[in-house]
């Protein structure tokens, strides 16, 4: 076949522009993968690839590791892959093995806490996939993002519906839930503590509501100190406080409530607070399932007889 110059002028112009569109194409490929790893390389997110097998090591990690668990993370990472079995938070460690190897449910995002540099740790939410070669797991990519601010203002809000504010001590609702909890979920020797602050009224309306405060949150500070390490402190009323004790013998409820009166009276005595006078009545079940109603009309009925004691020995001194 033959090429007049006409014909060959068009032939060479097509290779020509063939050529150029091939150069501009590999150009704007270039330029695209640029911006990817431009955006790769500085979100605030962590962007990995961990292979598990044949070898542990990471393929990828972006720098911002660095930024978010401090200077050298990346660099330790990179140089021992099993450094991330290290960082990860001990009870979130089974959830690290079960990500890598297999073993969790990858469309659902994975919450986990990673030791910073200083020593603290933070809260991470991330989305991973897993990837198979011949059908088998052979590594792990994912997006990790940081939820510090987002767990911490959850744990606030939920710290504010459990607790009361005057007195930092757990409310009512609070108290009441763990109630049903154990008369309904689960079956154990429970114990319940009623307490009522028998001069509340008259500092409130002596002194004013600012004493009557300062009062409540002394009875409040004094019943942490004795029970928080072992039981649930709780106000359940204006004056009213309430202490529930699981898998506990009677004899060391009948115990901790001796203890109570001696360390209401040593408090007295030493003069630094408010005069504490307060009313108290105990109940216990060797079975809380089923049991609360009665454990709690008993510590009730308990507690206003030793109310209508008190009063009656408050009148007798009086008359004297």
């Amino acid at each position: 076949m033959k090429f007049n110059k006409w014909s060959l002028d068009i032939f060479k112009g097509m290779i020509y522009t063939r050529k150029k569109r091939e150069k501009d194409y590999l150009k704007k490929g270039f330029e695209v993968q640029k911006k990817v790893f431009n955006i790769v390389e500085s979100s605030k997110d962590i962007i990995y690839c961990y292979e598990s097998n044949p070898s542990s090591k990471f393929r990828y990690l972006s720098p911002s590791i660095n930024i978010l668990l401090g200077q050298g993370v990346l660099e330790e990472a990179y140089n021992d892959p099993s450094s991330p079995f290290e960082r990860i938070h001990p009870d979130d460690l089974e959830l690290l093995n079960e990500k890598i190897y297999g073993g969790i449910d990858y469309t659902k995002p994975v919450i986990q806490r990673w030791r910073t540099i200083e020593g603290d740790f933070l809260w991470f939410e991330e989305y991973a996939t897993p990837i198979y070669e011949k059908e088998q797991l052979v590594a792990v990519q994912g997006i990790i993002r940081n939820i510090d601010e987002r767990v911490k203002f959850i744990q606030d809000i939920e710290y504010q519906m459990s607790h009361d504010p005057l007195t930092n001590i757990h409310n009512r609702q609070f108290f009441d839930n763990i109630a049903a909890k154990s008369n309904l979920d689960f079956d154990t020797p429970v114990a319940m503590i009623l307490c009522d602050l028998d001069e509340l009224k008259f500092m409130n309306d002596t002194y004013g509501h600012k004493k009557g405060d300062e009062l409540i949150k002394a009875a409040a500070n004094l019943l942490k100190r004795i029970f928080s390490e072992i039981a649930v402190v709780a106000r359940v009323g204006g004056d009213e406080f309430a202490i529930l004790l699981i898998d506990r013998s009677k004899r060391e409820v009948e115990s901790l409530c001796e203890l109570l009166m001696e360390e209401i009276l040593l408090q007295n005595s030493l003069k630094k607070g408010p005069h504490i006078s307060m009313s108290f009545g105990h109940a216990y079940r060797s079975h809380s399932k089923g049991n609360m109603d009665s454990l709690f009309m008993e510590a009730d009925q308990k507690m206003f007889q030793d109310k209508r004691r008190r009063k009656e020995q408050k009148l007798v001194r009086a008359g004297r």
